[in-house]
Parts: C-alpha cells; sequence; structure tokens
C-alpha cells in the first residue's frame, strides 16, 4: 500500500493531450486515485478561469482537493471557486517588465478582469487564447491600461531568442520567479513564487508532509516541485535538457503518463 497522499499534476503538455483533452484512461486513474483518499491537484501556468472546467471534469470540487494557477501564484478551492491563498505582481512591477519586452523587443501580456490584455496580437499570443479560451483585449497603451496588480505577465517569442531573454531577465530581475512553460512562454511572478511553494503551502495546510506527495511535470516551470515532491515524475516528452531532473520518467502526455503513475505508485 503506497503512503502517497497528494498527487499533483501539470495540466499542459502532462495531464492533457495535445488535444488539450484529458483521456479517458487518465480521467478513470485519477477517480480511481481520489476514491482511494488521493488529493488529486492541478498545477498549471495557466490563469484559474482555464483550470477550473477541468477540475471539474476530474471531479476534484467532489472531493475537496484544489488547484494552484498562475504557476502557484493562486490557489484555489474547487468546489467554491474561492482563493486562499494569492500573489500579484505590483502595477509598478508589471510597467517594468514593459520596459524590458520594448528592450528585448518580444511580447508581453498579463490578465486583468478576467482579460488577456497585449498592445498587438500574435502567433505565439494566439496559442495563449486558445489555451486558456479567455477573451483578449488588444489595448493602446499597456501601461495606461494596467493601474493595479495583476498575477502575472509572461513574454513570449521564438524559443531561441526568448532563452536569451530569459538569462538577461534573471539577471536584471532576481527579485521575480522567472521560467518557461512553453518554450515561447517566459512566466514572470512574484518573487518565491512557484509550483513547489504554493504546493507546500497546501501539503502543511492538510498536515502532509513531501515525502508523500508525487508531483507530474513536463517543463521548465515544473521543475521546482519536481524536485520537492518525495516523488517527482516526467513525462516521456519533457524538456530534453531537463530529464535527468526526475526520479521517474513514464509514457508521454499522448499516451496516458499521468494513469501510468496512478496503475504504479497509487492503485
Amino acid at each position: 500500500m503506497s503512503s502517497y497522499k497528494i498527487l499533483v499534476l501539470d495540466m499542459d503538455d502532462t495531464l492533457l493531450n495535445d488535444r488539450h483533452t484529458i483521456s479517458v484512461k487518465n480521467k478513470e486513474a485519477l477517480w480511481a486515485a481520489q476514491d482511494k483518499g488521493i488529493h488529486v491537484v492541478l498545477a498549471s501556468g495557466r490563469p484559474t478561469p482555464a483550470m477550473i472546467d477541468y477540475a471539474r471534469e476530474l471531479r476534484l470540487d467532489v472531493y475537496g482537493s484544489h488547484i494552484l494557477s498562475f504557476n502557484g501564484a493562486v490557489i484555489t478551492e474547487v468546489a467554491t471557486e474561492n482563493d486562499w491563498f494569492s500573489q500579484s505582481l505590483s502595477m509598478e512591477d508589471i510597467h517594468e517588465l514593459y520596459d524590458y519586452s520594448k528592450i528585448f523587443q518580444v511580447d508581453i501580456i498579463t490578465y486583468l478582469n478576467g482579460h488577456i490584455i497585449a498592445e498587438k496580437d500574435s502567433t505565439y499570443i494566439g496559442v495563449e487564447k486558445k489555451i486558456t479560451g479567455m477573451p483578449f483585449q488588444q489595448v493602446n497603451n499597456f501601461k495606461s491600461a494596467v493601474t493595479q496588480p495583476c498575477i502575472k505577465c509572461i513574454l513570449l517569442e521564438e524559443p531561441n531568442y526568448l532563452k536569451e531573454v530569459e538569462e538577461k531577465l534573471k539577471e536584471a530581475l532576481p527579485n521575480k520567479s522567472i521560467a518557461t512553460s512553453k518554450p515561447f512562454f517566459l512566466e514572470v511572478t512574484q518573487q518565491g513564487i512557484d509550483k513547489a511553494a504554493s504546493l507546500d503551502i497546501l501539503a502543511r495546510r492538510l498536515q502532509i508532509s513531501k515525502e508523500d506527495i508525487i508531483a507530474v511535470g513536463n517543463a521548465a516551470n515544473d521543475l521546482s516541485m519536481i524536485q520537492y515532491a518525495g516523488l517527482g515524475v516526467w513525462v516521456d516528452n519533457v524538456t530534453p535538457e531537463l530529464r535527468s531532473f526526475a526520479d521517474v520518467i513514464v509514457r508521454s502526455n499522448n499516451d496516458d503518463g499521468v494513469a501510468e503513475v496512478v496503475e504504479k505508485y497509487l492503485l
């Protein structure tokens, strides 16, 4: 009998297949895990509204579980949709990131009043619109539009160039959490915010030790929780340079890797 009590799952390219759906096999495995008392938690760079329907599809509301959205900047109870943890970037932080986006000549988005906010549309912003299903608001002046704190920003550009931007931005802003989710998404949240940090907050609240947690992911913004958890798992489509950082590698997101984790370690 396994001692694991929490299974935390990244969504895009991990739990979700390339059609952005949860396979029947993954879904049934996760229902079975929850029937055994396992807390199934979704942890994603996605905004909360782009996670909640999937959480309900997995019955996280019925089982009293949670989602970690915006790369861990928000913790939400699924049943009530109440946020009991939230950490934002200040308006000044966001304006500074906008200035850096101009210096580095990359696109920038943030989220305000349920909308994706940007000065222009682009192919990569189109990906975020499709993933989240959130309405898009194109504004004439980003700084004038953003007059309050927002949870996070994303800088978007071609992957090889964005890696260079990531290094420069980490050097310029050591007081921010900066990580890629997709190769063309560079996510920026407040210092100390990442998936492991919010997972730790949740685990403490549930009085569960990190040794009793399994975390499953595929990308750089999952690395903190993969290293934090008692068992860190990559799906086979993990970003290649990260392969060595997990305890276990399972089948890909298109081949029910999450179900494999449940079957091997929880059932």
